[in-house]
């Protein structure tokens, strides 16, 4: 894998970290008052992705500073 597309990539995966986490408080407070239990359980399941994303990003730039070397 290229340099460049692994940085892309982590950069990538940091960014869908950000945005799992926007999408999780979103759900969480936009749901209907009705289905509250279920946008309780489903912002919590959106939310657990970030830290997969920000690990993952973190993984790709540990092997694109090795790579560097």
């Amino acid at each position: 894998m290229s340099l460049t597309l692994r940085n892309r990539l982590s950069l990538t995966c940091v960014v869908a970290g950000m945005l799992s986490i926007i999408a999780s408080i979103g759900i969480w407070f936009f749901f209907k008052a009705d289905e509250a239990a279920h946008a309780e359980r489903f912002g919590i399941f959106v939310g657990l992705w970030a830290p997969t994303f920000i690990g993952l990003a973190c993984w790709l730039s540990m092997q694109h500073t090795r790579s560097k070397a």
